[in-house]
């Protein structure tokens, strides 16, 4: 039986009714399970006493840390709320720089004394526990023998039960910092450029006579995943170790026909899906959308607006449960940016907007004439920002896995640039220059008139070759790729829009105090910070060759790989922002940029060491066999051809082998090993990928030994 037809036999014995699966009631309504596992602040109204929950509110809504009694108050109703949910252990869980999430579960139980157990749960233990720091990447904030760490409770991200089949944990959201202080995660600088941009948002906002508790950003990222069956994923030792194919010729078949995207999602992957959303759902994470993507095999799921900081940790939660859902239904979730070549990899695009704590959209153009100046103010700011720190938003996105995904299948490329939309351009475009677009009314061009016409929510198609586009009212930063985290690109975010607002918030200041109505005070402002910054606004095809001209003559970065990009981590102008707005200092910045390439070194090394063993052990055995069956059969030109194959083969994989050996890698300066990494081993990989495609396409199928990607892709 040919491996195809036993992947089909396999397929087919996943049953429907998923009986042994554990598919939950599909009878109970969404609505009634929505957050049943999430200690909410309606969980909090209901258990903590009246007194207790309004300070708690208080101390919240001011920032300010919990003192003894209250947080003593607090950890006795969550464990009371966590120990009726079945839990048993609790842990504090966390984003250390690797990407993902950390966590070390500690028992409510102790013993007595009496031969039984008691069940105890502090606000010490709440609000802080030690992990070791030293197994985590620091990029030297702490050295080896120096272990001490701290997580600290986020009481802004609620706690929340995990399930498992043997038991319940309570998970509580914290930040990991070092015993000197400095940040260790994604969390902790997150909050602070959310808070920064509360500040400069909130000092902004009075010079339109608003005065507001703070400003929120907030993110709904659309996370795009592969599934495939598990039994292909166990046969690809490459899929294993490095999460994407290092070989794999090009199918019959790919993506041409855009048959997948939104089709008929099949039925396993449905019910998986089902099942996923339902955990999520338990778990308060408001899922909207499920469908087909692009490539075969590619599936997309996205929420609803959340606060940006309860969207990353959500964010992670959901690759999580994507994860452990898929497994129960012979399916494996891939969060790779690019595991298959030729074919759309995945991305996370982050849809990030402003809004007040009274529910007012701050990129939301409005219907009335203050609402437009209000929108055109911070609108401005965001381009001002991008275009100042766009090698700093390439950076915050920069990985091993998206070298392979930008600029090609649908991604944006790593030029960074803006789409506003037609109507938004010529908006902003009459506006510089004082005078009236074609289509644009007279009455909106001096800024100088209360009677503004109220601007389009889609004021023009959208652009999926841009990396950071206005889609309405947001901005989408199409370029996360799928397995990262939402930290690190939303702080840059926060903080960069932070400062460009408070440049623009001076010169309105300034400008107000001479006299003048905001409209008159605006316009010049408007004028002058679109002049200096529209190169980064671009409407057009981002994957042609002639953007990539023009984007140079504008002066536009073009970043293409991650040694190019991390730089930017520790630029001068990165450094003094980042420090300006206390979101993370001169040392912070710089164990993230080491980390980050530390990272990509290892991943890239990994990759080139499984590449070079799976080719000498597993594809150069089975071209040699095929030779062998050729030369019985008596078929000495085919034999031959075979036998030149095998030793250009042989010849990379010996090549690939000489570059990757530790003598020759440049490790004493960390940039440098990067980029050797990607000018010098990255290509002595495609060249056994090359040789490698080519014999899967000449030799016998039984005897090629990995799932090809017809099967992989086609086989539900």
């Amino acid at each position: 039986m040919s491996r195809i037809r036993q992947q089909n036999v396999l397929a087919a014995q996943w049953t429907p009714d998923g009986a042994a699966l554990g598919t939950p009631d599909l009878t109970v309504a969404d609505n009634q399970i929505f957050g049943e596992n999430v200690f909410s602040q309606a969980v909090q109204r209901q258990r903590l006493p009246k007194d207790v929950y309004k300070r708690l509110s208080q101390t919240l809504a001011k920032g300010e840390a919990l003192d003894t009694t209250l947080a003593d108050a607090v950890a006795l109703a969550m464990k009371e709320w966590a120990l009726e949910k079945g839990a048993t252990h609790y842990a504090h869980v966390f984003q250390p720089l690797t990407g993902l999430t950390a966590e070390k579960h500690d028992s409510f139980y102790a013993p007595t004394g009496e031969g039984t157990a008691l069940a105890s749960f502090s606000g010490k233990e709440l609000i802080q526990a030690e992990p070791d720091a030293s197994s985590f990447p620091t990029g030297g904030i702490r050295a080896t023998f120096e272990a001490r760490g701290y997580t600290a409770w986020d009481p802004t991200s609620p706690a929340f039960i995990l399930e498992n089949p043997n038991g319940a944990l309570l998970c509580i959201p914290t930040a990991f910092v070092s015993w000197t202080g400095e940040a260790l995660d994604h969390k902790i600088p997150l909050l602070r450029s959310m808070d920064a941009l509360s500040r400069s948002a909130s000092r902004a906002l009075k010079l339109f006579g608003k005065d507001v508790g703070r400003v929120f950003t907030t993110v709904g990222p659309e996370q795009e995943y592969f599934l495939i069956d598990e039994q292909y994923y166990f046969e690809r030792p490459d899929l294993v170790i490095t999460g994407r194919t290092l070989f794999g010729a090009k199918p019959p078949k790919g993506q041409e026909l855009d048959d997948h995207y939104f089709g008929s999602i099949p039925e396993r992957v449905l019910a998986c899906m089902l099942e996923a959303e339902r955990e999520l759902a338990r778990l308060g994470i408001p899922i909207k959308t499920r469908h087909n993507e692009v490539a075969p095999a590619q599936y997309e799921i996205a929420p609803i607006f959340e606060n940006s900081n309860v969207g990353s940790d959500h964010q992670q939660l959901t690759m999580q449960v994507l994860q452990n859902v898929a497994r129960r239904y012979g399916l494996v979730c891939l969060l790779h940016e690019k595991p298959f070549a030729g074919i759309n990899g995945s991305g996370k695009h982050n849809n990030w907007s402003m809004g007040t704590d009274e529910g007012e959209n701050l990129l939301d153009p409005g219907d009335t004439p203050h609402e437009n100046l209000q929108f055109l103010f911070f609108c401005t700011a965001v381009i001002q920002a991008v275009n100042r720190h766009q090698g700093l938003l390439r950076a915050s996105i920069a990985s091993a896995g998206q070298d392979h995904r930008l600029g090609a299948n649908e991604a944006p490329p790593a030029i960074i640039s803006i789409f506003l939309g037609d109507e938004l351009e010529k908006l902003f475009g009459a506006i510089e220059a004082g005078t009236a677009g074609q289509s644009t009314p007279e009455s909106f061009l001096g800024l100088g008139t209360p009677v503004l016409p109220p601007l389009p929510m889609h004021g023009g198609d959208r652009n999926r070759t841009s990396p950071f586009a206005f889609t309405g009212n947001k901005f989408e930063f199409r370029a996360l790729g799928s397995s990262m985290s939402l930290g690190l690109p939303n702080t840059v975010l926060n903080t960069i829009v932070a400062e460009a607002i408070d440049e623009l918030a001076s010169e309105l200041e300034s400008t107000l105090a001479t006299g003048g109505t905001l409209e008159d005070a605006l316009r010049p402002i408007i004028q002058r910070s679109y002049a200096a910054n529209k190169q980064i606004v671009f409407g057009g095809d981002g994957y042609s060759d002639d953007w990539h001209d023009e984007a140079a003559r504008r002066g536009l970065l073009n970043l293409r790989a991650t040694p190019d990009a991390l730089p930017y981590l520790i630029d001068p102008h990165t450094i003094a922002a980042f420090e300006a707005y206390g979101v993370l200092n001169e040392r912070e910045l710089h164990a993230r940029y080491e980390v980050f390439l530390e990272q990509y070194v290892t991943k890239l090394n990994i990759e080139a060491e499984t590449a070079a063993a799976l080719a000498r052990t597993m594809l150069l055995p089975a071209a040699v066999r095929y030779k062998t069956e050729l030369l019985a059969a008596e078929e000495p030109e085919l034999a031959s051809e075979t036998g030149e194959r095998i030793a250009s083969f042989l010849e990379v994989i010996r090549a690939l082998e000489r570059v990757n050996l530790k003598e020759n890698h440049p490790e004493d300066d960390p940039l440098e090993h990067a980029r050797y990494m990607h000018d010098v081993v990255f290509p002595a990989m495609g060249a056994v990928r090359e040789v490698a495609d080519r014999l899967e396409k000449e030799v016998a199928d039984d005897l090629w030994p990995l799932p090809k990607y017809s099967e992989i892709l086609f086989i539900k």
